[in-house]
């Protein structure tokens, strides 16, 4: 278990962290920052999403200089992606903050590529994210967090940066997803 693959573990351990911030109300009050008012107790859900998104970041750039990727790494930090993004849009949904055919949308794009990882696995091939499915995934982490911190700094603009990213978001989901089976088409058509 080396590094990057403890982040990737640190991310999945932040989830139910951030879901008990977003999910409980504790009564904290509101905060205004930046022309966003928004709940403290998902100012710190949020600030909890930024950080495990962050460590996305950190574990695909340590394995990679200290040549430390590996198959477990390969599933897990696509996994921890997943997981957490699928539980920031559920909450997004609950709260009214985000469509719900949008984030089934990108929750079933998640499913779907993950089945085909699985088929490739079976096949003797391990899938690291391609370059769309890292623009795909911070998309993701853009769209979420504007839109778990009330639109921060254009809310005041009565700019919708939130919904717009969240817009660009699906659409690079959907092309990534579209991507990848495209791309491992073979794989799929030759199986018996």
């Amino acid at each position: 278990m080396n590094i990057p693959n403890q982040i990737s573990l640190f991310r999945i351990f932040l989830i139910p962290i951030f879901m008990f911030f977003m999910l409980i109300d504790f009564n904290w009050g509101d905060i205004t920052l930046l022309g966003a008012t928004i709940p403290v107790g998902h100012l710190v859900g949020a600030i909890i999403f930024i950080i495990a998104s962050i460590t996305d970041f950190i574990d695909g750039y340590y394995a990679r200089k200290y040549n430390l990727v590996t198959n477990m790494g390969k599933f897990l930090d696509p996994l921890a992606d997943k997981l957490l993004v699928s539980a920031a849009l559920i909450i997004l949904v609950e709260f009214g903050m985000a469509r719900s055919w949008v984030v089934i949308l990108i929750i079933s794009r998640e499913f779907a590529v993950t089945g085909l990882r699985l088929i490739l696995a079976n096949e003797g091939e391990v899938v690291a994210a391609n370059q769309l499915g890292k623009i795909k995934m911070w998309t993701q982490i853009v769209a979420i967090s504007s839109l778990l911190l009330g639109n921060i700094f254009f809310e005041m603009f009565h700019i919708p940066f939130d919904m717009i990213m969240l817009y660009v978001c699906l659409f690079f989901t959907v092309w990534s997803g579209w991507d990848y089976f495209y791309l491992n088409r073979k794989v799929l058509l030759d199986s018996k």
